[in-house]
């Protein structure tokens, strides 16, 4: 499985992604304007790997002025259907097609990990304004919590040893070494409840799960329905999110 039939594996899954991925607590944003030392609300913001826009629209409601990147066409185009009024360009991060210093904050939801940080560090410097932030985050389903621990295993076993599922945990630890730039840190601890359905089609939105088959898939979402209805009986999942926040100055 390489990298690249992941990333674009979501082309195809973007209504699915769209409608049953998590979106981020108000307590990012707040940390991202913190750790940045400046204010969303009236800043030019890129929000590169946009996807389906998730990450974009709080930026959006933010009052920051958002322009969106996104390499996928299957993406691209579930965005503009969810955001119509919020401009989107085809790119990516390690050449992105913006001017140089045209940008306060570059945000990556979910996205970093599918660049060559030797790349996209430099470009992002590159399009950022003096004292213009580079801010990277990851929703990483909290494996301290046991259940998602035993998840986390079961998914590993059916597919071959993959840690990917929920977000490669312990990814901003090694952002800190990407590119060479000076990184500070934060994790933020959410929580949503869904039913169980809706867990597993988000689960079943994930690359590793894209690229293995709708066999495979189903497969394993017909069993982890099961051991889901022991473990949760009035059939809503408790999902707990550690989002992994990496902020860095120019």
């Amino acid at each position: 499985m390489t990298t690249t039939s992941r990333a674009h594996s979501f082309n195809a899954a973007a209504a699915a992604y769209a409608a049953n991925r998590p979106s981020y607590p108000p307590a990012l944003l707040d940390a991202v304007e913190e750790l940045a030392g400046r204010p969303l609300a009236g800043a030019r913001v890129a929000d590169v790997g946009a996807g389906t826009g998730i990450a974009t629209a709080l930026l959006h409601e933010r009052g920051a002025q958002v322009v969106a990147v996104e390499p996928g066409d299957g993406m691209a185009e579930q965005f503009r259907r969810t955001l119509p009024g919020v401009p989107v360009v085809r790119g990516d991060g390690n050449n992105l097609p913006l001017a140089d210093a045209s940008a306060d904050f570059i945000t990556y939801a979910q996205a970093w990990h599918w660049t060559d940080p030797d790349r996209s560090a430099p470009e992002a410097m590159r399009v950022l304004r003096p004292g213009g932030a580079l801010a990277l985050w990851w929703n990483v389903a909290d494996h301290g919590v046991q259940w998602i621990a035993d998840q986390k295993n079961r998914i590993g076993r059916f597919l071959g040893g993959s840690d990917i599922v929920f977000g490669a945990q312990g990814t901003a630890g090694r952002t800190l070494q990407a590119g060479g730039l000076d990184f500070t840190d934060r994790t933020v601890l959410w929580t949503r409840e869904v039913s169980i359905d809706a867990h597993l089609a988000n689960l079943a939105s994930h690359s590793v799960f894209l690229v293995a088959g709708e066999k495979a898939t189903r497969d394993f979402t017909d069993q982890e329905r099961t051991v889901l209805r022991d473990l949760f009986p009035q059939g809503m999942v408790r999902e707990e999110y550690a989002v992994d926040l990496c902020v860095a100055i120019r």
